[in-house]
């Protein structure tokens, strides 16, 4: 498992984007900020900052399907920034299923007492962290099945 991974999740809405990132080894994802989304470029340009400074190779973005599992119109606008901003910034994309990520971000922060309806771009960065957790611990259980399978 000796592979650095350098991935930024985001969780991607209209009016901001919560960032996350993570450890180089791949086993915990830390929420590092809130992107009050302004214009595509000024989006984009702080996004391409944080993936200079962290040498991110990857990102992970949640796609927030319908509950019945379908891609819908929020989704979709998702998938078009998604695509638009990975190749612009020459990245590998992955998604991630976010359906519950802001009501799971909302109930971590209520136990943490950080709490607020207030702070929205909080519980954006925390969805990211969710988000990017969520991809890094599939991640880990297909590096070790694949493992397993080498073994036998």
């Amino acid at each position: 498992m000796g592979e650095k991974v350098a991935a930024l999740g985001l969780d991607v809405g209209r009016k901001r984007i919560g960032v996350a990132g993570c450890d180089g080894t791949g086993l915990i994802a830390t929420g590092l900020t809130t992107i009050v989304r302004s214009s595509y470029d000024q989006d984009i340009a702080q996004i391409r900052q944080l993936v200079e400074a962290r040498q991110v190779n990857l990102l992970v973005v949640g796609l927030p399907y319908t509950m019945a599992g379908e891609i819908g119109a929020q989704a979709k606008q998702v998938q078009k920034f998604a695509r638009r901003l990975a190749e612009k910034l020459g990245l590998a994309l992955e998604y991630m299923d976010e359906r519950l990520s802001s009501v799971e971000a909302e109930n971590q922060l209520k136990a943490q007492k950080k709490f607020s309806s207030y702070n929205k771009g909080l519980i954006d960065q925390q969805a990211a962290e969710i988000i990017l957790q969520q991809w890094l611990d599939l991640r880990r259980s297909r590096l070790q099945e694949e493992g397993d399978h080498l073994h036998r």
